[in-house]
This record gives structure tokens, sequence and C-alpha cells, in this order.
């Protein structure tokens, strides 16, 4: 009789055991998940947003920019996507979210994640060197030119002075003379050895892009970049941009106004360094993805690649003024985008000019929160919105980084 009742007692204790394994591993679970995620804030940029959207917009009007626009980007979603202006001070057309910007060397990440994309397909090495798909390539130091790989050609190690030949591509002296002659332009070390900023050298990836595909390079990044994002009114060139249902003008000083010009032909003569146009819906698309919310597309070793840091450019904390040399502690350069520390906080960065354009880029991957701001003049007023989005994020104590501020040296 005992042994019956201890097993009907078993029985009856049973779902009490099995409820308190249930919670049990529960409990593990969400607290495996939360260790998993990645720490975020507790202040939050979306309250924010209409202080941020106020600012640019008394921005805009102060300097009297023709055209501005800003897309804010948090935990995956866009949170902010606003357009300021015209995209002719002459028509007085309006623009809007979907106006397409040229964005300058803000191309040069589209240029390392194809390449990314092509290494992951096999097509392609990061460690291999460039010599070996392009037989002709010559520096003045060949056993360092048959040594560079497309790792160091993407990081901008490739030993020449920086912004070679640039002068000349402004000058319209065409893309393939230029690359050609880099054989005959000054070393400041030897290839692979130090960083120096380019845009002609840069585009040999290119080059390497159709050796290793078949195929132009304008037509892989839209077939596996822009197609897959959705980014609608992304193109290359010229042309392109003229033919976009809203495009906005360069504008230019002159008089003490700013005057529309039609846009330069030259730097779209290299289109890795800096041959995209887009709007800011795009390029909201486009820090979706590289913040890595499209996995399907830019898988996360993809990314992991790409911004991670391959060289130290202290040049861009040095000599530099305002929120670079006040917030960043270090400077790097990855595979097409520039690696930052913000305050103790990874950034990833990018910034872009041509004649009568600016553009910025940035995100800090482990806070979720990111921003792009694009606009049709050379005013240097607006390269303050991105810190202050970033401090307004971090919770760092408010500072006016929204004066004049210092423009890249060159080309970027």
């Amino acid at each position: 009789m005992p042994r019956k009742k201890d097993k009907a007692a078993r029985h009856r204790h049973r779902p009490l055991r099995r409820l308190v394994l249930l919670l049990a591993c529960t409990i593990a679970l969400a607290l495996a998940a939360s260790a998993a995620e990645p720490a975020r804030p507790a202040l939050r940029l979306t309250p924010h947003l209409p202080e941020l959207e106020r600012q640019a917009g008394e921005l805009h009007a102060r300097a009297r920019i023709p055209a501005l626009a800003m897309a804010i980007v948090e935990d995956g979603e866009v949170v902010s996507l606003r357009a300021w202006g015209v995209v002719d001070s002459k028509t007085l057309e309006p623009a809007t979210v979907d106006t397409s910007f040229r964005i300058a060397s803000l191309s040069k990440a589209f240029a390392g994640t194809l390449t990314a994309l092509l290494v992951r397909e096999g097509a392609m090495s990061w460690d291999s060197p460039i010599s070996q798909q392009l037989p002709t390539f010559r520096l003045r130091d060949m056993q360092g030119a048959r040594r560079l790989t497309v790792r160091e050609l993407l990081s901008h190690q490739v030993g020449l002075p920086y912004n070679t030949y640039d002068r000349d591509l402004e000058a319209d002296q065409p893309y393939p003379l230029l690359a050609e002659k880099l054989a005959e332009a000054p070393l400041t070390c030897s290839p692979g050895e130090c960083y120096a900023y380019q845009n002609i050298a840069f585009s040999l990836v290119g080059d390497l892009v159709f050796a290793s595909t078949g195929d132009f390079y304008e037509h892989q990044v839209a077939k596996r970049i822009f197609h897959p994002l959705g980014m609608t009114g992304a193109t290359f060139g010229r042309d392109a941009l003229e033919s976009s249902p809203s495009w906005a003008r360069p504008h230019v000083r002159s008089g003490g106004t700013w005057v529309p010009v039609r846009p330069k032909e030259n730097y779209y003569r290299v289109p890795p360094a800096a041959g995209i146009n887009a709007s800011a819906r795009d390029m909201a698309q486009w820090l979706i993805a590289q913040m890595g919310h499209r996995p399907e597309a830019l898988p996360p070793e993809v990314l992991a690649e790409i911004q991670a840091p391959q060289v130290e450019t202290p040049g861009e904390i040095r000599g530099s003024n305002s929120w670079r040399s006040e917030r960043l502690r270090a400077a790097h350069y990855g595979l097409g985008w520039r690696i930052y520390d913000y305050a103790g906080h990874r950034l990833i960065f990018h910034g872009g000019a041509v004649q009568g354009y600016r553009a910025m880029i940035g995100f800090l991957p482990d806070e979720g929160v990111g921003a792009v701001v694009l606009w049709n003049s050379e005013s240097n007023m607006p390269w303050g919105l991105l810190p202050t989005v970033l401090d307004r994020a971090l919770g760092l104590p408010a500072r006016d980084w929204l004066t004049p501020q210092a423009p890249p040296r060159r080309r970027r």
C-alpha cells in the first residue's frame, strides 16, 4: 500500500515539476537572448526627431542652401525622411525625398560591398595581387605593384601620394590614360605600407570586377545592390541623373548667392570612386542594409569584412577642427568605409564632395542609429548635422555643431 501511495503522489507532483522546469527553461532562454543582444542605450533617438528636423530646417533656411535632404534610421526602420528647399534656385521646383543627388565618394562603400559579395562567391580574393587579373598594372616599384592586393587597393594603401592625378581628372583627362600614368607617379612608400586617399587608383576595382565577371561594374552594382535593396532611384552617370524625374542641380557660389550649373562629367568617369546618384529614400535603404537588417542581400560576413579597420588614418583627427577633433579618439579606413571611435562608440562613416554637391553618411552599429545628409551646394554648414544626430542618440552633452564646418580637404 505505501508504495502505491508514493506512486500516486509522484503522479500528482509531476505537473508541478513540469511547470517549474518550463519556467526555468524560459528564464534561461530569456537571459541568453538578452546577453546575445547588443547593448542599447537607455536614451532613444526617436523622442528627439522633432528637434532634429527643426534644426535641419532652420539650418537650411539660415545657410540659404538650395536643397537639403536627410534620412534617419533607428533599429532597422526609417524614423525620419525629410527634404527642404528647391532642386534649382532658378526654376524653384521643390525638392522631395525622391530627388536624386550626386553622392560623390559615398560611392566607395558600394565598391567595397560589391567586391565582398564577389569574394564570397569565389570570383575574387581579398589577398590576391591585383596584377593576377590586371597584368598591365604598373607602378614605379614593379615588385610592389605585383604584390599589391585587392584589400590594399580598396583601403587606399597603394603607396601613391594623396589624390594622385585628381587634378588631371578635373582637367578632363580620361580615366584609362590616368590609370596607365600611375606607372609614372612618384611613390611615398612601398605599396601596401601606408595610407593615402585615392580616386583614380581606387577605381581600378571596376576593372577588376570586369575581369572577374565579364560584366561592367555599374551593371554589377545595380544587379547585386540597387535592385535587391529597392534603391529604385539609384543610378550611375550624368545622363542618368539628368533623366531622373526629380534631380538636384549643383550650385556654386557667385555674386554672394548660389547659382545652378550643369553637373561636371569628370568624377563620373571613375564610377567606383564617385559615380553614383541617389535620393534620401534610396540612401535610407542602403543604411538599413549596411546596419545588418537585410542579411538576404548583404550577409553578415560581408558587412563584417568591409566595416573592419584595415589601416590607421590619424590625419582624420590631427589638424581638423570641430566634431572630428573633439569627438574622435581613433580613425581607420576599412574597405570603402571610414571607421571612427566616436566618443567611445564605433562609427562607420564617409563623406563626399564634388562640384556643387556634398554628402555624408554615418551609423553607430552597436546602437542601431544612422543618418545620411545630401545637399546641392558647397556650403559647409550641413556637415554638423550628423554629429548632432549622433550626440542625441548617445546622450552626449549638447554641442553646437551647426556653425560652419571645415570641408573635406580634397574630393572624398
